[in-house]
């Protein structure tokens, strides 16, 4: 676990402190439902149902209950300042080779390719808090509004 917000701050400017996987919530409804749906023996359920029309979904149970189990294991246990998150991280990667805190102190992070990576699952919310970062500080960014998914403009 972080020892300070401050540590919670990845170096793209995402906030590991507003990460589902880091907060582990999903991570443990989808352990608790999947447990429950084996002490409730509902694989045997789902499929006596599956002739009832309004039941049919069910055939789908096995790959819902793979897809649960992929959310069970889709948590962080440390932020990115920790070692955790992608251990191939592009960003991290580029600020510890450069001597730099995080993205925020290089002039070029608003056209950074390493950026992009960020964009399929952020959009363009790692810009946006890098932007507020530069103009308004570390303390004040983390106390304020982050974002942590923002689609980006087509």
């Amino acid at each position: 676990m972080a020892k300070s917000k401050r540590d919670l701050l990845g170096y793209c400017g995402l906030y590991c402190g507003d990460c589902f996987a880091y907060q582990g919530v999903i991570a443990g409804l989808a352990r608790d439902l999947r447990r429950e749906l084996r002490a409730a023996g509902f694989a045997d359920m789902a499929a006596a149902l599956l002739p009832v029309p309004e039941f049919s979904v069910f055939r789908e149970y096995a790959q819902c209950y793979d897809v649960l189990g992929g959310l069970v294991r889709f948590r962080c246990k440390r932020a990115c300042r920790g070692g955790g998150g992608n251990p191939r991280c592009l960003m991290r990667g580029c600020c510890l080779g450069r001597g730099l805190v995080g993205c925020w102190e290089c002039g070029e992070f608003e056209v950074c390719d390493k950026l992009r990576v960020l964009e399929r699952g952020h959009g363009d919310a790692a810009i946006r808090n890098l932007r507020i970062i530069t103009r308004e500080g570390v303390n004040s960014f983390i106390a304020g509004k982050r974002y942590w998914h923002v689609k980006a403009a087509t």
